[in-house]
């Protein structure tokens, strides 16, 4: 099953961390969890902190210990297709997290959800007939103006609240493949 993944963090510094996690699977169940932080981490930016609004003490008192919520990541995400809008920050920041634990930083692996969307059309159209070729700038023209058309919303820079967007978008791109391959058949 396909898991929306969103981390806030620390700062975008080079020894960030993660201060908040979320999933959304796409069956819309979800987690979220404040991050309590792992000994060394250090990194705070007040700045960070006026745009995510999670003040460190919070972290300190309600936050979840690391190696406790890494582990339950790894029980509870393993096996599913793990998807990031920015994988590149939030593979960091999963992989600072797990290694504090003491676990693989490669344990869990995050992919790109505008890769997901693709082939998420792809399966779609291809779905419906078995001769029909998939062109990339179709699909890559569904996508953007399946997306394009979702209301205009801030980003809330709350991981549960942007992992619930990245799904949003994804089930707005399989409703547009879908309803194009219906369209196209008739």
């Amino acid at each position: 099953m396909i898991a929306f993944l969103d981390f806030e963090a620390s700062s975008l510094a080079r020894h960030s961390y993660p201060i908040e996690v979320a999933w959304v699977f796409e069956d819309g169940a979800s987690e979220t969890h404040l991050i309590s932080p792992a000994p060394g981490w250090d990194d705070w930016d007040s700045e960070a902190e006026a745009i995510h609004h999670i003040p460190r003490d919070l972290l300190l008192r309600d936050g979840m210990p690391h190696e406790a919520l890494a582990r339950h990541m790894v029980a509870t995400l393993s096996g599913h297709d793990l998807t990031a809008s920015a994988p590149s920050w939030d593979g960091k920041w999963l992989s600072a997290l797990l290694r504090a634990a003491g676990l693989p930083r490669h344990a869990l692996r995050l992919r790109d959800t505008d890769e997901v969307q693709r082939e998420a059309i792809c399966a779609i159209l291809q779905g419906k007939s078995d001769d029909r070729r998939v062109d990339a700038e179709e699909v890559e023209r569904l996508r953007v103006t399946a997306i394009a058309a979702l209301p205009k919303m801030a980003t809330a820079h709350r991981a549960l609240a942007d992992a619930q967007a990245e799904r949003a978008r994804w089930l707005a791109v399989c409703d547009a493949a879908q309803q194009f391959s219906d369209t196209a058949r008739h």
